[in-house]
């Protein structure tokens, strides 16, 4: 916000009469007074642009000699800070005589109006030759930035650069240049553009380098942006595209690994595309390429040591030599122990003693082991061990499938969880066992090319249920203990270990709602063999003391009387007789009457008879 300073000719002026005192001179007196100022009222006039020395700098402003009895004082607001730091005393600079002598009988300057006066012109001349001019960013304001210029002009954010800027606050302070792109010299408006200035600029450099460019030409450009696949590096105005793949021999994960944005570097033409102004930069092809003497200096099968570079889900980088990177795949990292996240075993910067497993000088490319520096000891299990042997092993590992036994170090079978037992109903291998148990087994397969022992510790003894048919023949009475109850029946564990079942049907010979209303955990009783299934090694026990009998069919209802009962089968019989004469009836009264006589000689069973009597009858009812 400007301040206003308030001049002399602003106060209200009063009419004084002062009494003559009889002073008056003559013309002699007039003429020596009016020669000795002449010559200063001539240089020092009102309005004009004058010089003065500077002889005091302090809080209330700047003190200037303008060769005139009276000193001048210029406000402190119309210095910018900058120009205060740069003033010192013995300076000469221009100012406006405002008034020669004022109310108090000082001299009042103005450097603003000087200022302004000579910027006005120099503006106007920049402004039609669409030339640049200097300034300095004073402050922030709203919507951009105050520059002086000799005058405040208004830098629009939107014209800071030709890059969207959004902290201004980092140019106030500095000297910028910019173009005039509007003049209002009634309001005092100026708007400048730094943006159209630096266009410009990088539209002559990016024409003289343009022209220049050849391909293998090194230059130095500024890193000016950072993306997954590479760097824009700025050479002056033309931006070129550094790629990942271009920046190392070596193996990274980010641009950002090597460079930061504003650094300096010098890089390689690679390629220049004239018609789509493409240009393509190298940083690595500044040094020689490591693999092209590498077949020379290592060979496949041979052991060396590196540096972890990177780990990633599938291997291990490590490097050998600067540049130079191979691969030892997750697969090559143990013959033995299983590995699912290489970040627990291994470190970037840990060093790790290798083993050559191919090369490929020309994709630089190689692989290499660590399981390979030992000697598989897969390879010797089949001399060493065989089905059938019984071993003994420390456990390494538990799942909720098995349980894993070392035979030899590194080398581990698995005794699935249905070879651990014939009898027992285990629902987790840490319910019997702990990892590092001693336990011994049977070898029930080997096969080195997968890497597989199957163990079994159950084979170690005796089926149970290969003498079932033996020691519980269908029939027998034998003693049992209750182990579990279920809804439908409970389970009973007999002498041999084999588990038999009781149905809730055969608990009693009457009918049974709950089984522990019959049989309790733990308790003892004498059970009778009814069913024995070795196949499906099902035994099936019972506590009734009589067999079931076989379904009844359903009785006939008895009849209400005894004659009704000798009259029912006989009715059976006549049903379809008396059926097939009422439909013999039926047929007849369709035929001629004519017809009808032979038929009544014919001779007539008794039966018959009384039939036709009770058709008739009840005919004649309806």
């Amino acid at each position: 916000m400007s301040k206003e300073l308030i001049k002399a000719s602003q106060y209200r002026k009063a009419n004084v009469f002062i009494e003559q005192t009889g002073t008056d001179l003559n013309e002699e007196q007039f003429k020596e007074l009016s020669d000795l100022l002449g010559g200063v009222f001539d240089k020092l006039q009102v309005g004009k642009l004058i010089q003065g020395t500077i002889k005091r700098i302090d809080n209330d402003g700047v003190l200037l000699d303008i060769n005139y009895k009276s000193e001048g004082l210029i406000p402190k607001f119309e210095f910018a800070d900058y120009e205060l730091k740069s003033f010192k005393v013995g300076d000469i600079i221009d100012v406006i005589l405002d008034e020669l002598e004022s109310v108090e009988g000082n001299v009042v300057l103005s450097y603003e109006q000087a200022k302004a006066l000579k910027a006005w012109d120099e503006i106007n001349k920049l402004f039609e030759a669409n030339k640049p001019v200097e300034g300095f960013v004073t402050h922030k304001v709203k919507g951009g930035l105050s520059v002086d210029i000799g005058i405040p002009a208004f830098l629009p954010g939107s014209q800071i650069d030709v890059q969207r800027i959004t902290d201004f606050d980092k140019l106030v302070g500095q000297k910028i240049i910019a173009n005039i792109i509007k003049i209002n010299k009634k309001r005092g408006n100026v708007i400048i553009s730094r943006r159209k200035f630096l266009a410009d600029q990088r539209t002559e450099s990016r024409k003289k380098i343009l022209d220049l460019l050849k391909e293998n030409d090194v230059i130095q450009g500024i890193v000016k942006n950072i993306t997954n696949y590479g760097v824009f590096i700025d050479i002056g105005g033309v931006d070129g595209l550094l790629h990942i793949t271009d920046m190392t021999w070596g193996r990274i994960s980010h641009p950002s690994e090597i460079v930061k944005i504003g650094e300096k570097i010098t890089v390689k033409v690679l390629s220049y595309d004239k018609e789509n102004d493409k240009i393509s930069l190298g940083l690595k092809q500044l040094t020689p390429n490591p693999w092209e003497k590498l077949v020379e200096e290592l060979k496949v099968g041979s052991k060396v040591k590196g540096k972890i570079s990177s780990i990633t889900d599938y291997g291990l980088f490590v490097e050998l030599k600067k540049g130079v990177e191979g691969l030892v795949h997750i697969s090559e990292v143990s013959w033995t122990d299983r590995i699912t996240d290489l970040q627990k075993k291994f470190k970037v910067g840990d060093e790790l003693e290798v083993l050559i497993v191919s090369l490929d000088p020309q994709n630089r490319r190689m692989s290499l082991s660590v399981k390979q520096l030992d000697k598989n000891p897969w390879e010797s299990i089949s001399t060493k061990f065989k089905a059938g042997d019984k071993i003994s092993g420390t456990i390494s590992n538990i799942t909720d499938f098995g349980i894993f036994v070392q035979l030899v170090p590194g080398v581990d079978g698995l005794v699935h969880i249905s070879d651990l037992s014939w009898i027992e109903h285990i629902n987790h291998p840490s319910d019997i066992y702990k990892k590092g148990d001693l336990v011994d087994a049977v070898i029930l397969g080997i096969e080195p090319e997968n890497k597989k022992i199957s163990l079994g510790i159950k084979q170690l003894a005796e089926d149970p249920w290969d003498k079932a048919k033996e020691n519980y023949p269908v029939g027998a009475m034998i003693d049992g203990e209750v182990s579990k109850i279920t809804n439908f029946g409970a389970f009973i564990k007999l002498p041999e270990g084999i588990e038999g079942l009781v149905h809730i049907s055969e608990l009693s010979d009457q009918n049974v709602d709950k089984v522990e209303d019959i049989l309790k955990v733990g308790e003892k009783k004498q059970f009778k063999v009814i069913s024995l299934n070795k196949e499906e090694r099902k035994l099936g026990l019972s506590l009734r003391t009589q067999a079931k009998e076989p379904k009844q069919p359903k009785e006939a209802k008895k009849p209400k009387d005894a004659s009704e009962q000798s009259q029912k089968p006989q009715q059976r019989q006549q049903q379809p007789t008396q059926q097939r004469e009422q439909r013999e009836q039926r047929e007849q009264k369709k035929k001629p009457k004519e017809n009808l006589a032979p038929a009544k000689d014919k001779q007539k069973s008794s039966l018959q008879i009384a039939l036709e009597e009770h058709a008739a009858k009840k005919n004649s009812q309806e």
